[in-house]
Parts: C-alpha cells; sequence; structure tokens
C-alpha cells in the first residue's frame, strides 16, 4: 500500500470506489478452498472450534492478493486455517498465469498466543517453506500491542522500520480473526498501529436482536445486554474511523466483512 491510503496497484479514483474494488470478489481466481486449508478445517470441525465461514476466507484471499503487504499480522492464528489461505496465495507459484503470482510480504506475524497451536502454525509455514518471512508470536493480542507501542514511544527518534518490535513495522495489513466479544478492542487497537495507506479487515459482529430488558444501575447486565453494548461501542469506532479515514463493508453469505483503511 502506498502513503497516501489507496493500494500501490489501483487507479486513482474516490474512496468508496477504492473499497468497493478492494473488496470485490476476484473472479478469475479459484474460489475452492486450498487443499491443506481443507485438512485443516476438517480438524476444526473434530475439534469443535468455530470456523470463519468459507465465502469470508475465500474474499479475504482476494482483497489480500490485491494489497500486496509488505508487513502484515494475523491476530488470532488459531491452527492455522485462515493462514493457509494465506500461505497459498503467497507460495504457491502460478505457471500457467504467471501474472497472477502473488509474491509474500517481507514479514508476516501471526499473533497465537496458545501454545499448542502455536506448535501446529509453525509446523504449516514449514510445510509451505515460509520461515524466512513468517513467524507465529507466542502471545495475547493485548501483549503485542502495548509491548509496540512501548517501542515505538521509546524510539520516536528513529523510523519505524527499525524497530525492534514483536511486529514488523510500518505494518500495511493486520486481519482479526478473534472471537466476537476480542473483536471491537483489537480492531480498535489494530487501526492505532497501522501505518498510514494500511488496512486492517475482520468479520463484522453480528447484530443484537430481541428485547434484552431494561438496564438498572447496580445491577450486573445479562449477556445479551452486554452484547448490545458491545455492538454500540462498535457503532462508535465506525464511525470515529469513518470521520477522518475510510470504512468499507462487502456482504457475503457468511457474514460481512469490515475493512477500516487508513488515509492519515
Amino acid at each position: 500500500m502506498d502513503g497516501g491510503g489507496k493500494g500501490a496497484d489501483l487507479p486513482q479514483m474516490s474512496d468508496s470506489d477504492v473499497m468497493n474494488l478492494l473488496l470485490s470478489e476476484d473472479v478469475e481466481r479459484n474460489q475452492s478452498e486450498p487443499d491443506v486449508a481443507s485438512s485443516i478445517g476438517e480438524q476444526m470441525l473434530h475439534m469443535d472450534l468455530p470456523l470463519l465461514p468459507r465465502s469470508v476466507r475465500a474474499r479475504i484471499r482476494d482483497i489480500c492478493s490485491r494489497i500486496k503487504p509488505s508487513n502484515a499480522a494475523l491476530v488470532g492464528g488459531g491452527i492455522g486455517h485462515l493462514s493457509a489461505w494465506l500461505f497459498d496465495l503467497w507460495s504457491t507459484s502460478n505457471e500457467d498465469h504467471p501474472e497472477r503470482q502473488v509474491n509474500p510480504p517481507e514479514a508476516f506475524r501471526i499473533i497465537e498466543p496458545g501454545t499448542r497451536f502455536c506448535v501446529i502454525i509453525d509446523r504449516l509455514i514449514r510445510r509451505y517453506e515460509a520461515e524466512d518471512w513468517a513467524q507465529v508470536v507466542s502471545m495475547t493480542w493485548q501483549e503485542v500491542f502495548a509491548e509496540t507501542l512501548s517501542s515505538r514511544a521509546s524510539n520516536v527518534s528513529i523510523p519505524e522500520s527499525a524497530l525492534n518490535s514483536v511486529l514488523p513495522m510500518p505494518l500495511d495489513l493486520i486481519l482479526i480473526d478473534l472471537p466476537e466479544e476480542e473483536r471491537i478492542a483489537a480492531a480498535a487497537a489494530a487501526f492505532d498501529l497501522v501505518a498510514p495507506g494500511g488496512l486492517v479487515l475482520l468479520l463484522e459482529p453480528t447484530v443484537p436482536t430481541g428485547d434484552v430488558g431494561d438496564f438498572s444501575e447496580g445491577a450486573e447486565p445479562t449477556p445479551a445486554q452486554l452484547k448490545v453494548q458491545s455492538f454500540n461501542s462498535w457503532i462508535e469506532l465506525v464511525k470515529r474511523i469513518n470521520e477522518v479515514d475510510s470504512v468499507g463493508f462487502t456482504d457475503l453469505s457468511g457474514g460481512t466483512i469490515v475493512a477500516f483503511l487508513k488515509d492519515h
């Protein structure tokens, strides 16, 4: 991504047109699930782990093929399901159509606090021979965010690219794949870290439905009321970002992907 907030390979156009192009389906790319990702998905079903909808995984892959990030991070690695789609994009040669080949980022960090899951992701990295540019980080996102902020604050006199931080800087792509209750705060923090021209992608939280009752002062809110509060926080985050930067939505059969594009 370039510093002006629009993809380096995209023509000059309005912000809304850029978003529409960024978030659209790549009709020339195979939309079937890569073999490795398919095997991981079957493991997740056996382990009763939640899966991002296939339509969402495929569209995230399509978006990443357009922006061609230099430094990227995935928050919430799990056992590597979404990572496998990205490794397939960045590591698979396209002999029939070399113009469709997408080179990998210079650095890709997968944030996953579960040590057992990290071992699985590390095997995935080796399987795709991506050790030179991909790494799994066994820390929570809150820890990574705090450490990166501290590193940036204590080294304001040097370029971000020279920082010795957990995340490669400057970051121009952050993907959020966390449970719904963690997603909003993670997205807000990610947008603070991403560089001008960078993108944050996540699945929109589900809209609360039904009557949740009245909020009572001094009483603990019910789970349904907490969901309403969380969604209100989401609306406020979208409004805040959209005041200065760009927000895009694309509705899919499995949910709505939201893109935060930092223009400044």
